[in-house]
């Protein structure tokens, strides 16, 4: 990544936890907070509004239990990143959300690929996970990446803020997808994707069957445009199309075993 490390002082890295509704910052950044604000009112609504109810989702959530998956030179050997982000057309320009950041293994990709003024939002439901992103970025002088501390319910990503999400080996981690994905629909553009990495596997062994991630995220209304096994890496990508509208969250029909 010489390329980064090259840069100027005022293209240095941009570090910002958004842990909570008024945003905690722990770095120096480059954001545009009006945008986030505008974000948080669309979730939220007025006040003394009766909260969403969405359903329960209707089948195990695997525990968090590490900020990486497999070893980041493994993955390589098997050239996962580069095979995903060449499918999804990742090329500079594009806003990208690594959602379940970790460790950083596909942001740190992601800045390299999309280069100086990049666009990365770095999202984990975890603080400590994020402060060891951030100590990483900093350490491999990686610019353009905005940490964004979400919760099992809401990535807490700025309104049409990013083009593609990536969800790498994490959806089945999920406690609550239906909110999860209504509330990542505004952070959407008009033609943004959600692509999720994934095993083939029951969701209690850390995996998602196709089937059921068709169904999960058809309930909200996103629909699969592309499917593509990562053999000889682990598991599979699909990639969803953004809805223009999601149903209510009363209206939405979970999916059933």
């Amino acid at each position: 990544m010489d390329d980064l490390a090259t840069l100027g002082a005022r293209d240095a890295p941009r570090y910002v936890v958004e842990a909570g509704r008024r945003g905690k910052w722990i770095r120096p950044a480059r954001v545009v907070v009006a945008a986030w604000a505008a974000a948080f009112c669309v979730v939220v609504g007025a006040p003394g509004a009766e909260p969403a109810r969405f359903p329960p989702v209707d089948r195990p959530v695997a525990p968090i239990i590490s900020p990486a998956y497999s070893t980041e030179a493994e993955r390589d050997r098997h050239r996962e990143a580069e095979r995903v982000m060449n499918r999804l057309g990742v090329t500079p320009g594009m806003r990208v959300a690594d959602i379940g950041a970790g460790d950083g293994y596909y942001a740190v990709r992601l800045a390299k690929r999309l280069g100086h003024g990049a666009t990365i939002y770095a999202e984990d439901v975890s603080q400590p996970y994020l402060d060891r992103l951030a100590a990483r970025l900093t350490h491999e002088g990686v610019a353009g990446v905005t940490l964004v501390h979400g919760t099992p319910a809401d990535p807490r990503l700025p309104e049409q803020s990013v083009d593609l999400a990536i969800l790498a080996h994490m959806y089945h981690e999920i406690e609550h997808p239906y909110e999860f994905l209504y509330r990542l629909h505004p952070a959407l553009s008009p033609s943004g994707r959600v692509a999720v990495i994934d095993n083939d596997k029951p969701t209690r062994e850390h995996g998602t069957p196709p089937v059921l991630l068709r169904c999960e995220l058809g309930a909200v209304g996103y629909r699969q445009i592309d499917f593509l096994s990562l053999a000889p890496a682990d598991g599979y990508l699909a990639v969803f199309a953004r809805p223009e509208v999601v149903p209510r969250p009363e209206a939405i029909q979970p999916c059933r075993r």
